[in-house]
């Protein structure tokens, strides 16, 4: 009986003791990560942005009546900002990272894909929502991933969706409304998407050493080696030369 006692104690030693170090642990893991943020600029004048006609949708065009859409293949903002790049981990990581757990999201609204550039980590969901009054067509073009094409409904269901492989980009077209495109890029890891300042950030990253890429539609890719120190943002700077 005494003995019992005793292995009774022992264990329940030992799950207070496994306890703090797990506590322990997350509690210095999340004080050791870092961030890197930075900007993307256009160096030179964006090119012109066309308009597009969404007269053959009745419906579509009467969402835009006052104000015509635009191409969003380069879009620019404050002092140079460009908007619509992935940056992300290219080298360094682990490989054994988490998929990131927040869904992400891609909309049709005003018949246009929305945002126009998404980036999803592998694994990570996401889900997409048709929030027109008009039936779309979701075909995205992969060449690593599996090849699907998906109808949605007015009103209907958001489609939930994952991929299973790092892809940069897949092309993404409406085959009901051809003007609809978007790009999905596939990484693998924390990224970042620059709003229209040209800012972006990655979080969560742990001290090391790493290779960024810049990813942009029109422009191709970028490179940077950067180091991240604990608890410190690190600082980063890409410029795309205008064509």
């Amino acid at each position: 009986m005494r003995a019992g006692w005793k292995i009774v104690a022992l264990t329940s030693v030992l799950l207070v003791f496994a306890f703090a170090l797990l506590h322990s642990g997350s509690s210095v893991s999340a004080a050791s990560a870092g961030q890197v943020a930075g900007t993307v600029k256009l160096d030179g004048i964006a090119p012109h942005r066309r308009g597009i006609d969404m007269s053959k949708d009745p419906s579509c065009a009467a969402a835009h009546k006052d104000k015509p859409v635009t191409t969003e293949n380069v879009v620019t903002g404050t002092n140079g900002g460009l908007a619509n790049v992935v940056v992300y981990v290219s080298q360094g990581l682990t490989g054994n990272e988490a998929p990131l757990s927040q869904p992400v999201q891609l909309e049709q609204k005003g018949c246009q894909y929305f945002p126009h550039v998404v980036a999803v980590d592998v694994g990570q969901h996401m889900k997409i929502v048709n929030n027109d009054q008009a039936l779309h067509n979701i075909h995205p073009q992969p060449t690593k991933n599996p090849a699907w094409n998906k109808s949605q409904t007015p009103g209907g269901p958001p489609l939930d969706v994952t991929w299973t492989n790092e892809e940069i980009p897949v092309p993404v077209k409406c085959n009901v409304h051809p003007w609809m495109q978007a790009y999905i890029v596939v990484v693998k890891g924390p990224y970042g998407v620059t709003d229209d300042s040209g800012s972006f950030k990655l979080d969560n990253l742990p001290p090391g050493n790493y290779t960024l890429t810049a990813w942009q539609e029109a422009y191709g890719t970028q490179t940077q080696n950067v180091t991240v120190a604990a608890g410190k943002p690190t600082a980063v700077g890409f410029t795309f030369k205008a064509k």
